[in-house]
């Protein structure tokens, strides 16, 4: 069993990522949990503040933006690609993830760096691309002022990081710094050694705390095991209203029909809305903004029957087609109400789209977390909500990633009464915050 090294301080991350290293099992006297203002690195709970103050207007250049955020869309629907393939409704925050495993690989090397930048399509060096998630990460945080939110208070899109760390574990200044600098993070301490289940609820708290209640147990208390060291936690929340709400006395059941054939009833919504409107070969599609204009969610409606096909065959390229060929259109619209939850690992996924080397012990590098360790990811967690009514729409996500160490229009209509897909997406920049599919929405 080898003896934690010393500690070094840590910084807060976005998505939860959880690392790892044999440890001492005895256990510490039970500490009472730290809270925001607390700075005792010996104190669960506790944030160890970094002597390195976020970077508030990082200087990128237009094409290192072009690049994260073209990257980040591909790699939302290559992730899509491999999701779609079990059937019923999909949901997910591509942007938390890519979030969470940019941190995650600030600290990889090597063949580990290399395959986890190709599969996450990060086109941008370690260099430029932490600056440039610290560009987006604060172009969003901006968004929606004087907005209203779907349930009356105001507009809300909140993307926020924290750290875990295992008292007394040391990791290497380059990677805290890194984290520090572009992620605005600060680290708590906790023992996951000797009191998991205190850590476990410290962290999901803290989830629950930054997404209203909608992301609960993120962290499964058997995600930690006696290598845990690290857990890199990122949270996203977004309340928005319609630009145009539906009239609630307008929605009526109807019958949803499934890609199978079989029918469901629902309640589905009615309103005549002016906004972009597109349709091509095999599909028709709207991107119904949010109060601002500054979000919107952009519905695609394959051709009945087809839904197999046109999800095969789309990718951020066609995304960025069908949201370029809209114009602005009166569109009568039938909408479901629909709201659920999805969960998922991502381990098996991430490791057939190539970063099987990234979760594979002993071979891994991410020793610029730990230059004298040998870490590894041993699971990527997510968790998403969705809820979408009259009024608009409210979405949270939060992703994990555990790591181990051993060492004018002609009005137009469209009826979403069949399968469909959405995405919620940034105008400015066409930033991919989150993709969904809605096959049946009556499930919850």
């Amino acid at each position: 069993m080898r003896t934690l090294r010393t500690f070094a301080p840590l910084f807060a991350l976005s998505l939860a990522a959880i690392l790892g290293c044999e440890a001492s099992t005895e256990p510490n006297p039970t500490p009472e949990p730290g809270g925001e203002g607390c700075r005792d690195a010996d104190t669960a709970g506790c944030v160890v503040a970094s002597d390195k103050q976020r970077i508030s207007t990082p200087d990128v250049p237009a094409e290192d933006k072009t690049a994260l955020v073209s990257g980040n869309s591909a790699f939302a629907l290559d992730l899509y690609q491999e999701l779609r393939q079990e059937p019923g409704n999909v949901f997910y925050s591509p942007y938390s993830i890519s979030t969470a495993l940019a941190m995650t690989w600030a600290g990889a090397k090597g063949e580990t760096e290399t395959a986890m930048a190709d599969t996450l399509r990060f086109g941008l060096g370690q260099d430029k691309l932490h600056p440039a998630f610290n560009w987006i990460d604060q172009e969003l945080e901006s968004r929606g002022q004087g907005a209203q939110g779907a349930d009356g208070e105001g507009f809300r899109l909140n993307v926020v990081n924290a750290l875990w760390g295992q008292i007394g574990y040391g990791f290497e200044a380059p990677f805290l710094d890194t984290l520090a600098l572009n992620y605005g993070a600060g680290m708590r301490v906790v023992d996951f050694v000797g009191h998991k289940q205190e850590a476990v609820d410290l962290i999901n708290g803290w989830v629950s705390d930054q997404t209203e209640g909608k992301i609960e147990k993120l962290v499964p208390i058997d995600a930690i095991t006696l290598e845990t060291v690290l857990v890199l936690t990122n949270a996203i929340y977004f309340n928005a209203a319609w630009r145009t709400p539906f009239e609630p006395t307008a929605t009526a059941d109807g019958p949803f029909e499934k890609a199978d054939g079989t029918e469901v009833t629902v309640p589905l919504m009615h309103a005549s809305l002016e906004m972009p409107y597109a349709e091509g070969e095999g599909y028709k599609a709207v991107a119904m903004p949010y109060d601002g204009d500054e979000l919107s969610m952009v519905l695609v409606l394959p051709a009945k029957g087809t839904l197999d096909a046109f999800e095969a065959s789309l990718d951020a390229a066609k995304v960025d087609g069908i949201v370029g060929a809209m114009s602005e259109h009166l569109v009568e619209t039938t909408m479901p109400k629909f709201k659920f939850e999805y969960e998922l690992s991502l381990k098996k996924t991430l490791e057939a789209m190539g970063m099987e080397i990234a979760f594979t012990s002993g071979v891994a590098d991410f020793t610029g977390i730990n230059a004298e360790g040998q870490p590894y990811i041993q699971d990527v967690l997510h968790k998403a909500f969705v809820g979408v009514n009259e009024a608009g729409t409210e979405a949270a996500a939060a992703t994990a990633v555990i790591v181990g160490d051993e060492s004018a229009p002609v009005p137009a209509s469209l009826a979403l009464v069949n399968p469909f897909l959405f995405l919620i997406r940034d105008n400015a920049t066409g930033s991919i915050l989150f993709v969904g599919r809605v096959a049946d929405p009556s499930a919850s």
